[in-house]
């Protein structure tokens, strides 16, 4: 039997989406019919995205983003909400890594990746819910009431990898901040889940698989590979789509058994 889904009429707000998953995921959720709301701090970039996605056939505004700025946030927000309604959809990608053993981790680079990868994520999500219950108390205009949340945490939030610890920290915080929003967001028709990438080959970790110790890591892993970005849109579509009204606070990994 052939399944389709399809999510025509809802508005999806995707960070993060200059490059990398963002990107990808922005141009299934179109594909899908999806209108897309584009957000990151590279605003040049996002308009060569919507221009692609346009190409395609699908519906695309971008909007600037900074998430370590609570300002930004609530003024991308807004904005989006006025290009396009109101956001049925926020995948919460924006993320940053740090490589770096415990005992060289500066004050700096710690914030930084923490108020990027958690606090960031976190402040994102709730600008996004609050007008979710708000539609779904009947107390804000939209067509649809509910919404889909799903927060990108890493295989690194499941397990300690060597000189990743304070990401690995950080999306730690991402799986229990999703189970906590689940919780709490559960009863107003928001279903927010996580999602925990393995290795996937972008252009910010391409050149690393060139390498001897990465192929030396790929060769390590059961499979021999690493993903690719495209890999994680079967999840991706099934946390989004009306149908998964079911699933709520799961935190799946999708690494091809590299955290094994």
């Amino acid at each position: 039997m052939a399944y389709q889904i399809d999510l025509s009429g809802r508005v999806a707000l995707v960070t993060g989406a200059s490059s990398g998953l963002g990107a990808q995921f922005a141009k299934t959720l179109a594909a899908a019919g999806a209108g897309v709301v584009l957000a990151a701090r590279r605003v040049e970039r996002l308009k060569t995205l919507r221009a692609e996605i346009e190409a395609a056939g699908g519906d695309a505004h971008v909007v600037g983003l900074d998430v370590t700025d609570p300002t930004s946030i609530a003024a991308a927000v807004a904005h989006a909400e006025t290009e396009m309604g109101g956001i049925d959809i926020l995948v919460n990608n924006s993320g940053v890594g740090s490589t770096q053993k415990l005992t060289d981790v500066t004050p700096e680079s710690y914030d930084e990746v923490m108020a990027v990868n958690t606090r960031g994520a976190f402040f994102v999500a709730q600008a996004v819910a609050k007008r979710m219950i708000a539609r779904a108390k009947g107390q804000a205009p939209g067509v649809y009431t509910g919404g889909r949340i799903v927060n990108v945490a890493s295989m690194a939030a499941l397990q300690v990898m060597p000189q990743l610890g304070v990401y690995c920290m950080s999306k730690a915080a991402v799986v229990h901040m999703t189970r906590a929003m689940a919780l709490e967001w559960g009863r107003h028709g928001i279903n927010v889940n996580a999602i925990c990438p393995g290795y996937i080959d972008t252009e910010i970790n391409h050149h690393v698989w060139q390498t001897e110790g990465g192929q030396k890591m790929v060769k390590g892993f059961p499979r021999q590979r690493v993903g690719q970005p495209q890999d994680l849109d079967a999840l991706l579509m099934m946390l989004c789509a009306n149908e998964s009204h079911f699933i709520n606070g799961a935190v799946i990994s999708a690494d091809d058994g590299q955290g094994l």
